[in-house]
């Protein structure tokens, strides 16, 4: 048996993570490349004997660009030296997939071109002759349909047999005669012709990568002009690419396509985008709404035998401790599972499956416009959608945007759209003062509330491009993928592993600590009271600018760790107990924040600061590592708290 490693690329859609899940099975797992916080897929497959690691590069059009994953990409493929790559191709598009893989060839001769979506490509009346293009290329061309997986065999044996034979001799791609020129001499230095092409390109970063930095040397040595010879590196891999389609890709009559452009019509128009857009988004609040309920209460009943179980079990513990763990450690942590999981487990699959049938790229372009006008990027409408399920995973898909300053603003507002964390305050807030027991008008209200924190998002985008991150908004090429029947099962898998618990668990570890501080003021006592209640006697003045109460500030404050807990805080402290309480039924719920001074009036201005306020600490945190920046976290704390704070106080004065 032989080893070999084989990297998987090709343009982002184009089903390589698919075809990734389906030689691998379960047989992977997931890493950051050395240096960038780009997450790598890895997997392992047996094929004909042989053992296969597996490696799923990020999805990139080019070699030539410079977004983190796409440098990812580019330097696994130069550095790593894998011993086969397969480059994924969508067979709807196989011209823009073309100019990716004229570019690995430059690097390694051994690429198997794996032209996936055949089926896509059928129903759109697109016919292929991949032996005439295998024949052009020079390189093994195979078809498959990666959700099949019976059509893979053929790939299999083929990178089989391109592992174990001779190396194959592919198309060469014909730059002008005076950079060919240029390349024969630095070759003939013993360089390969990649390497000789970089040193003409000139990136500095790619450079000092292959260790080429000492060896550059200016391309006017050469009777050539900087900005022509990136052009060409650019433009000739695109011209032969359409030069190689010739004959291989004919078009006829197809029924999916006109589909499609049916379906556009509606989903991407002037007038009934954004309408569609905000009715699935009420739908989805729907169903978490009436789905979160139900579950919830479950959970609590179950979490609260299993805290029966573990008092029991720390009987022999000292009374103080014992407290801390039970119910302090343990019932905010079982509080913030119980509150999250229910609707993360309904919002994130739900959220996947729109990905899935590829909607998601359809709500960017309808907010490409709006953000434009921002001079932000439209990519930011998928960042916003990210924060939404959690603002801390929001942060990290910020990496999708190229531009280091869109990419900053993008961060710095993700936090001004509400989170899964702020969903359950909001909701229970919206049910006791708003809505009733209609979750029809609580879906209608939250989405409200979703449109006036996008609407935010936007206005402090532009606040920050026209100050302090002033500049002019890049291009953006949005593809639009063609409409899929989802793969339910492995939506709910991969929405479950990769979205639901990795937030959920990262929720849960600040909440034990965050737990143990909350028993600790509420049973310290200081004078006349508790820690506790003297600190929110402390905050009252504040909080009652704010329209608000010295409780509820204290309750945000504390909830830093998870804004699952605020409300469970405020309760303690309104009760004056000495551990951490549920919602309980409704009616008493509202009997007892009544009890306490609340009003329709408080209920408005703790909605608007359940909106804006500072992120939580997870997600703080992620902005720091992203940015690595005090500064630029600083400033994505204060800019949500500023604005809550000044619509608070508006509310509380004008209402009297």
């Amino acid at each position: 048996m032989r080893a070999f490693r084989v990297a998987l690329a090709g343009n982002p859609n184009v089903g390589k993570s698919t075809l990734f899940n389906a030689l691998t099975g379960l047989r992977q797992h997931t890493g950051n490349w050395p240096g960038k916080t780009v997450a790598l897929a890895q997997g392992s497959s047996t094929i004909g004997g042989n053992a296969y690691t597996l490696v799923d590069l990020p999805g990139t059009y080019s070699l030539l660009s410079h977004s983190p994953e796409e440098q990812v990409a580019r330097s696994f493929l130069c550095q790593e030296e894998p011993d086969a790559v397969i480059a994924v191709c969508d067979g709807t598009a196989l011209e823009r997939g073309l100019n990716l893989v004229l570019q690995i060839l430059e690097i390694t001769p051994r690429v198997l071109v794996c032209v996936n979506l055949l089926d896509e490509a059928a129903k759109k009346g697109i016919g292929l002759r991949l032996e005439l293009l295998a024949k052009r290329l020079g390189v093994p061309v195979v078809g498959v349909v990666a959700r099949d997986k019976g059509s893979l065999e053929h790939m299999k044996t083929a990178l089989n047999d391109l592992c174990l034979g001779p190396d194959p001799v592919p198309i060469r791609i014909p730059y002008p005669p005076e950079m060919e020129a240029a390349v024969e001499k630095l070759t003939a230095g013993g360089l390969t012709r990649f390497q000789a092409l970089k040193l003409l390109e000139g990136e500095p970063s790619l450079l000092r990568e292959l260790g080429l930095w000492e060896k550059r040397v200016p391309v006017r040595d050469f009777g050539l002009d900087q900005a022509k010879v990136q052009d060409s590196l650019a433009s000739t891999p695109v011209l032969l690419a359409e030069k190689l389609c010739q004959g291989v890709v004919t078009y006829g009559a197809g029924k999916n396509e006109s589909r499609d452009r049916q379906a556009d019509r509606i989903l991407t128009g002037k007038y009934t985008g954004t309408a569609v857009m905000l009715g699935l988004l009420a739908f989805v609040f729907w169903l978490t709404i009436v789905g979160a309920n139900f579950l919830s209460d479950g959970l609590t009943r179950l979490f609260g035998l299993g805290e029966a179980a573990l008092w029991r079990l720390c009987q022999v513990l000292p009374g103080w401790l014992r407290g801390i763990l039970v119910q302090g450690a343990w019932r905010t942590t079982a509080w913030v599972v119980a509150v999250m999981l229910p609707p993360m487990g309904i919002f994130f699959p739900l959220f996947t499956l729109l990905e899935d049938v590829g909607y998601l790229p359809r709500i960017a372009f309808n907010l490409d416009k709006p953000f434009h006008r921002c001079k932000a990027c439209g990519k930011q409408a998928l960042t916003m959608c990210m924060g939404f399920g959690c603002n801390a995973a929001g942060v990290v898909g910020c990496r999708i945007i190229d531009s280091p300053r869109e990419r900053l603003l993008a961060i710095l507002t993700n936090s001004l759209v509400p989170c899964n964390g702020r969903f359950p305050l909001l909701i229970t807030l919206v049910t006791l003062f708003f809505a009733g027991g209609s979750s029809l008008l609580q879906a209608a209200i939250m989405t409200a509330a979703v449109a006036a924190a996008v609407g935010a998002t936007l206005g402090v985008t532009a606040l920050l491009s026209a100050t302090v991150l002033r500049g002019q908004s890049s291009a953006f090429a949005l593809e639009l993928p063609s409409y899929r029947v989802p793969q339910v099962g492995k939506v709910l898998v991969r929405s479950a592993l990769d979205r639901t618990l990795f937030v959920l668990g990262r929720a849960a570890a600040v909440a034990a600590p965050a737990g143990m501080v909350l028993w600790i003021l509420a049973n310290c006592r200081a004078g006349s009271g508790t820690l506790l209640s003297c600190l929110a006697r402390a905050l009252e003045p504040m909080g009652t600018f704010l329209g608000l109460d010295g409780v509820l500030l204290l309750a945000f404050l504390l909830g830093l760790p998870a804004n699952e807990i605020v409300l469970p805080i405020a309760l303690m402290a309104y009760l004056s107990q000495s551990s951490l309480q549920g919602l309980g039924d409704p009616a008493a719920l509202k009997a007892v924040l009544l009890a306490n001074g609340w009003c329709t009036r408080k209920a408005v201005c703790t909605v608007i600061f359940t909106l804006f306020h500072w992120p939580c600490s997870t997600t703080l945190l992620t902005v720091y590592k992203e940015t690595n920046s005090r500064r630029w976290t600083a400033l994505a704390a204060i800019l949500p708290t500023a604005l809550g704070a000044i619509l608070c106080s508006l509310v509380a004065a004008m209402w009297g």
